[in-house]
């Protein structure tokens, strides 16, 4: 083999090499061009095939022609690929530069659905009092739910809270007394007295119209120790009724009846609209229903396992909804329950 011959046809290959790497413009096309030249069928790989058909004293500097050619073509195609590899990057920054003068999209920040908002208040007053806040399960037992709450199988006053029964002895809770009942078997009253309210989703089988639905949400209290009175419910919730509705408020306390309660209450606030004088929304009677109340009837208190002669109580419930809807002025209790946007955004 002629060494001189060789050596002029690496120094073609060479510039053909560089020729080739100049007429690139992409990754693809770069890694073509690579493989056409130093794969393992490529140009350079084809010469070194044939330093066997070199004399042996030849060898050595066929070698040293093959290694600088291959070592040239090797830095040309890191060089090329940094090239393109710059101007991909370059580009790229140019399609997605953002121009900080530009005014910023505005981020819509949620709020408190309203009955969360009036739950919370409520809370707040009530904890500021002493009271414990007691979750509990919405699907509960009949004897919780019912029986602890003296209304035994077959009261009549069942049928004012006809409901959704998942089992034959359970059923969506109708309110949220079934807490009182548990936390009264509980509670260790050498401890102290028993203050607690208890809020959550309660369900009954009801019309949905404009202020009824077959869920809503309610809290209900209670007070149990020695020496309670009526005199205590009626300081504690006209406390409650001046906090949410204005300190200028009046309560009033009207003769009812529920079975787990006596004597029982209904509680009336003086009209925050027309402040006792008679409008649309207090039916011109100058006065707004609020909530049912009463002292702990002893067969709660003997169910539960504590003696009616030594200890009293009050209890109180109240619609959160209901109160939702007088505090801000909704005539609708469904606007509570459509998530439209519009209507939830006034609060």
């Amino acid at each position: 083999m002629d060494i001189n011959l060789f050596k002029e046809e690496l120094e073609e290959l060479a510039k053909k090499a560089k020729h080739m790497l100049n007429e690139t413009a992409s990754k693809n096309d770069l890694e073509q061009v690579k493989v056409s030249l130093l794969g393992k069928k490529g140009l350079l790989t084809l010469q070194s095939k044939k330093i066997k058909e070199a004399n042996k004293e030849d060898k050595p500097t066929i070698g040293q022609e093959l290694n600088r050619v291959r070592s040239v073509i090797q830095t040309t195609i890191a060089e090329k690929e940094k090239e393109i590899n710059d101007k991909i990057l370059t580009e790229k920054i140019a399609k997605e530069a953002i121009d900080v003068t530009l005014p910023g999209n505005q981020i819509a920040i949620g709020h408190q659905h309203v009955i969360t908002k009036v739950k919370e208040e409520i809370e707040d007053l009530f904890i500021g009092l002493g009271y414990q806040v007691i979750d509990g399960r919405e699907v509960e037992s009949d004897h919780y739910n019912f029986e602890m709450m003296n209304l035994p199988k077959d009261h009549p006053a069942r049928d004012m809270q006809d409901t959704f029964y998942v089992t034959e002895n359970e059923l969506l809770r109708t309110q949220t007394s079934p807490m009182q009942a548990r936390t009264l078997e509980v509670h260790d009253f050498t401890k102290g007295p028993l203050k607690m309210i208890s809020p959550g989703r309660v369900f009954r089988r009801d019309s949905d119209d404009a202020t009824h639905s077959h869920q809503f949400h309610q809290i209900e209290g209670l007070v149990v120790a020695e020496n309670i009175t009526m005199s205590d419910l009626k300081g504690t919730l006209d406390l409650f009724a001046k906090s949410l509705f204005g300190s200028d408020r009046k309560t009033r306390l009207r003769p009812s009846y529920f079975p787990f309660t006596e004597p029982s209450v209904e509680v009336d606030v003086s009209c925050f609209k027309c402040n006792g004088k008679g409008c649309r929304v207090c039916k011109q009677t100058g006065w707004i229903e609020i909530l049912g109340s009463g002292m702990v009837h002893p067969n709660v208190l003997e169910m539960a396992g504590i003696d009616s002669e030594k200890y009293s109580g009050f209890a109180f419930g109240l619609g959160i909804d209901r109160i939702a809807m007088l505090k801000y002025g909704i005539d609708d209790i469904r606007h509570l329950y459509q998530n439209d946007i519009r209507f939830l955004k006034q609060f």
